[in-house]
């Protein structure tokens, strides 16, 4: 067994008081600036289950069960009532395309005239989809969105994270909704010790010979992230470091989006701060969008890796 060295490891002194930092400064948090991605998860049950999964999704982790049509349509009603700015719909999982209602809620919220976008691994459960995706398509155009993950543009180490036999699908399911004209977009991850350069050199390499129509210079069409492991140890955020890197408030996530979750034996969804910390109740903020307005402290290693120090957004 390999060792990592002990530095990479969490110090267990930080992320522990939601006001200070293990140095005793005062920790950075996030005013909510207004609601403009409200993100569904629509259940962590996955067709494959991922080496570094953040959300652990697998074919039997149903540790967030499966929301349904009607629950969601509560939270689309209540952006209407109370005439929020939300201009987008997401769906995450798990994997959307399983949850037996995912059409439906899809539908829902195109109608309403929101952007929405589903990720997705583009494999099976949602191929099985193909007609009523079309006739969604048809009906909103570019309105509707599909992210597919691909963590590399080489099959080998696409395979590394999700498993061997899942490029070929995964692949022949973005040939699909390429040539289907929908609106696209792909991730990709940043943790394989290339430059970005690189890697979307790789990726564009990828989607000339697989006919995909997709620029892999556009960095909305082609979002690299970045890595996220909260057992590695990094720096807590202060207040000081808004100034220090350059960085404001106003741009990480948690100030413009929040997640809506149904735990395991419970009776009604909440609201999360945000897509990364599905199971932290620290960051569970009410049942309803109302609720959830509050200012958010960044008590978690992914508050400083994703979306501080890694600039990274699911949006």
């Amino acid at each position: 067994m390999i060792l990592e060295p002990t530095h990479w490891t969490l110090d267990p002194a930080k992320f522990r008081d939601p006001d200070r930092t293990a140095d005793g400064s005062k920790r950075a948090e996030v005013t909510f600036d207004r609601l403009q991605t409200l993100w569904i998860n629509t259940g962590t049950l996955c067709n494959l289950t991922c080496r570094t999964c953040y959300i652990e999704s697998s074919p039997t982790n149903d540790r967030l069960v499966y929301l349904t049509a009607a629950e969601v349509a509560e939270y689309l009603d209540e952006i209407q009532k109370k005439r929020m700015s939300t201009e987008e719909i997401g769906f995450t999982g798990g994997e959307p395309f399983m949850n037996p209602e995912i059409i439906p809620m899809v539908e829902d919220a195109l109608s309403r005239r929101f952007r929405v976008i589903v990720l997705t691994n583009a494999m099976k459960p949602m191929q099985r989809l193909a007609v009523p995706l079309l006739d969604l398509k048809e009906r909103y155009g570019a309105k509707l969105t599909l992210r597919v993950s691909i963590d590399h543009y080489s099959q080998a180490l696409h395979e590394t994270e999700r498993g061997k036999r899942s490029w070929t699908p995964a692949m022949a399911g973005l040939e699909w909704l390429s040539t289907h004209g929908f609106s696209l977009q792909v991730a990709g991850r940043s943790c394989w010790g290339e430059s970005e350069e690189s890697l979307r050199k790789g990726y564009a390499h990828l989607f000339a010979a697989h006919g995909i129509s997709m620029d892999a210079e556009d960095h909305e069409a082609l979002v690299l992230f970045p890595e996220m492991d909260a057992t590695r140890d990094v720096p807590e955020i202060t207040e000081a470091c808004w100034e220090k890197l350059g960085v404001l408030p106003s741009t990480i996530m948690c100030a413009t989006s929040r997640m809506v979750i149904k735990r395991k034996g419970e009776t009604r969804p909440k609201v999360v701060s945000c897509t990364l910390i599905p199971y932290d109740e620290a960051f569970e903020l009410g049942h309803t969008l109302e609720e959830a307005s509050g200012t958010v402290k960044l008590n978690h290693p992914h508050c400083a890796r994703f979306c501080v120090l890694g600039g990274g957004s699911c949006r």
